[in-house]
Order: C-alpha cells, then sequence, then structure tokens
C-alpha cells in the first residue's frame, strides 16, 4: 500500500514562498511519475508541476517561472519550491505519484495567499 504524506502548507502573504514536501512510503516499485495537483475554492483539480520519466518536467502556465518540483534519486520524495506566491494560488495542494495504470493521492495540504 503506497502511502503519500505532504507538508509545508501554511498561511503566507502575496510575494512569499513556501516549499511543500511530500514523502512516498510503502513502495515495491518505482514511481514513473511524481507530482502536484491544486484544487482551489471552488474550482477543479488542475495539475501544477510534474517529473516524469527522465526527469522532464512539466509546469502549469500560471507557476512557470515561480515555481520548481524536485524529487530525490529514489523517487519516493518529491517537493515543490513557490516563490512570489499570488493569492490565486490558494487551495489544497495534493501530492500524486502514478505507475503504469496506479494512481497515488496524498491527503491534501492547504496552502492559502493573502493579499
Amino acid at each position: 500500500q503506497v502511502q503519500l504524506v505532504e507538508s509545508g502548507g501554511g498561511l503566507v502573504q502575496a510575494g512569499g514562498s513556501l516549499r511543500l514536501s511530500c514523502a512516498a512510503s510503502g513502495i515495491i516499485v518505482r514511481l514513473d511519475v511524481l507530482g502536484w495537483y491544486r484544487q482551489g475554492p471552488g474550482k477543479r483539480r488542475e495539475l501544477v508541476a510534474r517529473v516524469i520519466t527522465g526527469n522532464t518536467t512539466n509546469y502549469a502556465d500560471s507557476v512557470k517561472g515561480r515555481f520548481t518540483i524536485s524529487t530525490d534519486n529514489a523517487k519516493t520524495a518529491v517537493y515543490l519550491q513557490m516563490n512570489d506566491l499570488k493569492p490565486d494560488d490558494t487551495g489544497v495542494y495534493y501530492c500524486n505519484g502514478k505507475n503504469g495504470l496506479a494512481n497515488y493521492w496524498g491527503q491534501g495540504t492547504q496552502v492559502t495567499v493573502s493579499s
């Protein structure tokens, strides 16, 4: 049973920074994709950033140049450095891991950006 546990959310003023962490446990196969999604108030869950096979990274247009995703070598942890935060970045951030058809989610961590 794979478990993903996020940490690092909180309340920050616009322009500030936060670093989210996600640790995976119970892994018996390598996760091919690790990433972060978010769901803002009244919005659908959306991809923020992900690392895919070969360490290629994808970012949502709204966070390019401000957020940086990284993983450890074993792909058992994923981080999201968020700089120059904006009120629109407010939401619950979810860690996600994929292996083939298997899809794993963390419980989410709240990020609130005040104006």
